[in-house]
């Protein structure tokens, strides 16, 4: 159709320039850094900040942090470090839009977990591993889990929010009673004269995980499918705390933000991890990445209001 008097035509590449700028200033800065005290050895953190959903098209950058926590030896950790991403990504179709893409990419987390865990199952490696890998693209946050390595939110606003399961079984009464419909025994290690002592433990095995990657002896009643949650943060951004369950023994989520109000995220990781360890001691790895999200105008968060007691619900949740 014509246009009418007066009015100008904007030829399509040129609207479609501007829209792909908007896209691009419109995206958040992210400022990572971590730290980490070894006991063990087992800790291993993967960070990736360069991703691309179109290889060569730096508009489609999206950043992978990822924890994971190895028992048993280092083994699993290793290798779920270095092949889980490719497994996630390969269960993704090719050619999808960012919305799409955002679409497919929690079930494409779960199928990259299952293909993880058989793939390293075949090798006959008795380690295992907690993970927990967070996908940042744009204002949009997905995190997948298994273990109790956690991922919590801190909003601009000032609310927590728990972006990660707890599968220890002394704490999640849903994996006792899923484990034990599927046949499996919770309890408690039993010593001379009948006593129990430690956490609630699944057997055979004796795992105090309900969910891991790995962990071929204790049987198929601990399963590698992840719990996953996408969240879109406002455009004011906040701040993710990623850390071993060394961190979260010892402070609770409320004193992991607090203890680092106002830091930059590698000095704010630093001091997550000393906080810990003067608090019980190096009595196992200690790891904690940070991650702030902040608007592109402005080069850190602000310190945020006082917030609510209790955490926060997003209502855009995956289940």
């Amino acid at each position: 159709m014509a246009a009418k008097a007066g009015e100008r035509m904007v030829p399509l590449a040129v609207l479609l320039k501007r829209e792909v700028t908007s896209e691009k200033m419109e995206r958040p800065e992210l400022l990572h850094g971590q730290a980490n005290q070894s006991k063990k050895g087992e800790d291993f953190t993967l960070l990736k900040t360069e991703c691309q959903r179109v290889p060569g098209d730096g508009l489609t950058t999206f950043a992978v942090f990822g924890l994971f926590d190895g028992h048993n030896g280092p083994a699993a950790a290793i290798y779920t470090k270095e092949n889980l991403l490719n497994n996630v990504l390969s269960a993704i179709p090719s050619d999808l839009s960012r919305d799409e893409w955002l679409a497919a990419l929690p079930r494409a987390l779960v199928a990259g977990f299952v293909k993880t865990d058989k793939d390293f199952q075949e090798r006959a490696q008795t380690s295992g591993t907690t993970v927990t890998f967070v996908i940042v693209d744009g204002w949009v946050i997905t995190v997948a889990s298994v273990g109790d390595s956690r991922c919590i939110l801190e909003s601009a606003e000032g609310s927590l929010y728990c972006l990660s399961a707890d599968h220890r079984l002394d704490v999640n009464e849903e994996e006792v009673e899923r484990v034990t419909a599927s046949g499996g025994e919770v309890g408690k290690l039993n010593v001379a004269g009948g006593a129990e002592i430690g956490p609630l433990r699944c057997w055979p095995g004796g795992l105090c995980l309900s969910r891991s990657i790995g962990d071929m002896d204790v049987g198929e009643f601990i399963v590698p499918i992840p719990h996953v949650k996408q969240v879109k943060l406002s455009n004011a951004g906040g701040r993710l705390i990623i850390s071993s369950d060394g961190v979260w023994d010892a402070l609770s989520f409320e004193s992991a933000f607090n203890c680092s109000r106002g830091m930059a995220a590698d000095a704010a990781a630093s001091q997550i991890v000393k906080e810990a360890v003067q608090y019980k001691g190096l009595r196992d790895d200690t790891t904690c990445i940070v991650v702030d999200i902040v608007p592109p105008e402005k080069v850190s968060l602000p310190v945020p209001p006082p917030r609510k007691p209790g955490m926060g619900v997003f209502k855009s949740d995956v289940p």
